[in-house]
């Protein structure tokens, strides 16, 4: 395991290369987020999907939510309408998850359930964070990332990169260390009808 220390406040290019390389390379990182610290990958690459799920010793083959750029990613992987996007934009750049319809076969780019954890391709968990730093990263990397809090299944995150030895038998390719992080997982919302929408967590 490699480990970087960066400035969130003065992020280098170098650091945002070297990162998104590993990311292309189908390699898992543990970064720091605008909520807590997270385990990141490819969400298109499966094998990185099991490695992490492998290091939270995570055998619910629960789902994970996906980390996008922008807006044209967003509309790449999920099918949103003009109402889900007037209320995305209320509420995006932030901290709330939202669980959208994916894209259909053919239509636009997918990420399987096998890849992103989707739950019998009935939704698909995704976030626009407000963070220059994870929007650098995914837009170099050129692809959405799946993202969990840096924890093994059921225990508390962990607000640093310090020490992972002890808490992990299986270790990232890359950690990122940003100092100490105390913040909070997302909230997530459930947008697939706009009529009747769902808070899951808040």
């Amino acid at each position: 395991m490699k480990i970087i220390k960066i400035n969130l406040n003065k992020v280098l290019q170098d650091d945002i290369d070297l990162i998104a390389d590993y990311l292309k390379c189908g390699q898992v990182i543990a970064y720091p987020t605008d909520t807590v610290y997270g385990l990141g990958c490819n969400a298109g690459t499966a094998a990185a999907v099991k490695k992490i799920r492998k290091i939270k010793g995570d055998r619910t083959n629960k789902p994970r939510l996906a980390l996008v750029s922008g807006w044209k990613m967003l509309k790449k992987y999920c099918r949103v309408s003009r109402e889900q996007m007037k209320y995305l934009k209320k509420i995006w750049p932030g901290k709330v998850t939202i669980i959208l319809t994916p894209a259909e076969a053919g239509q636009k780019e997918k990420i399987t359930p096998a890849e992103a954890g989707q739950k019998n391709n009935e939704g698909l968990a995704v976030r626009l964070p407000k963070n220059d730093f994870l929007i650098k990263i995914i837009s170099q990397a050129g692809f959405p990332l799946v993202s969990t809090s840096l924890n093994r299944q059921g225990e508390k995150p962990l607000t640093s990169v310090k020490s992972l030895a002890k808490h992990f038998k299986y270790l990232p390719d890359l950690a990122i260390d940003a100092g100490e992080i105390k913040g909070r997982p997302s909230s997530i919302v459930d947008l697939r009808d706009v009529k009747n929408i769902k808070i899951i967590r808040k």
